[in-house]
């Protein structure tokens, strides 16, 4: 009687993440942080970028010393490119902090609490969310004026509902964990369950909807400039850009294809960064 063949299965560790995640991880990065440091030095980098030249009129791209050309003012779009950098990303980085630190707060209270708190902070999130952006950005305009940290603060409040829900779905799941239940016998306080074990525990998922946030901020923010809220006429931003060049597609296409690029590569790389920051978490849980 011959003794029953065994088949060696070979284990093979799971595979890694390639090196084409950490390439664009690094390229996502780098491009937003290229476009944080214009916005925080664009004006001095572009000190002169609203200096009219009326005489001086539109020239096309490639002209001596203006390598995107001039606006009909007879500013140099490049120049004016650099300094927009500052309002286009300053308020969309505020957005995306402001309504991450009301999600923490009301998301991680209501998510671990719930009871009547979370049904009123429900129903205002659920109202809230049913509002239209550009609706109530032109209705704000007219009552408060239009201006732009005035815009930047409406959107804060429109966009922490989405925060608060989903923090608030995050702490609940993490809620029923074992780890939650141990520190709950161990008679520690709910305020410290909360934001010193459960909170970090959430944090990716917070991170990365901030650049999801900050990455349609962008996109709101520059839509509303370029209807004529937000921003005062003539300054440098990059929606008031999109506005401006409109009448110069034939002559200098570049006073209106340049900012909107710039929008897109910026949206499109936060976009990207939030979501390669949260495969990664992904992958850490399931490794351990």
């Amino acid at each position: 009687m011959t003794a029953p063949r065994t088949t060696a299965i070979a284990l093979r560790p799971a595979p890694r993440a390639g090196r084409g995640g950490s390439v664009g991880l690094a390229v996502t990065g780098g491009i937003l942080a290229i476009a944080l440091v214009l916005a925080a030095f664009g004006p001095m980098l572009a000190p002169n970028a609203l200096v009219q030249d009326i005489l001086f009129g539109v020239t096309p791209p490639g002209t001596p010393g203006h390598p995107l050309g001039t606006d009909e003012l007879g500013r140099d779009v490049l120049a004016l490119l650099i300094a927009g950098s500052g309002s286009a990303l300053a308020g969309p980085v505020v957005i995306a902090l402001g309504s991450m630190l009301l999600g923490i707060i009301f998301g991680t209270i209501t998510g671990y609490v719930q009871g009547w708190l979370d049904f009123t902070i429900g129903r205002v999130t659920d109202l809230l969310l049913a509002l239209p952006v550009v609706v109530v950005a032109i209705v704000v305009a007219g009552v408060f004026g239009s201006g732009y940290w005035v815009t930047v603060a409406m959107l804060i409040v429109l966009f922490a509902p989405s925060d608060i829900r989903l923090v608030r779905s995050a702490v609940i799941e993490q809620s029923a964990r074992p780890y939650i239940e141990s520190a709950r016998m161990l008679h520690l306080g709910p305020f410290r369950i909360m934001f010193r074990h459960i909170l970090p525990n959430v944090s990716p998922i917070i991170i990365t909807n901030a650049l999801v946030n900050f990455a349609i901020a962008i996109v709101a923010l520059s839509s509303l400039s370029f209807l004529g809220v937000g921003v005062s006429p003539g300054s440098a931003d990059w929606g008031r850009q999109l506005d401006d060049g409109r009448a110069l597609l034939v002559s200098n296409p570049a006073a209106s294809i340049a900012p909107a690029l710039a929008i897109v590569v910026v949206a499109c790389a936060a976009n990207l960064l939030g979501d390669a920051i949260a495969a990664r978490a992904e992958r850490k849980g399931t490794a351990e």
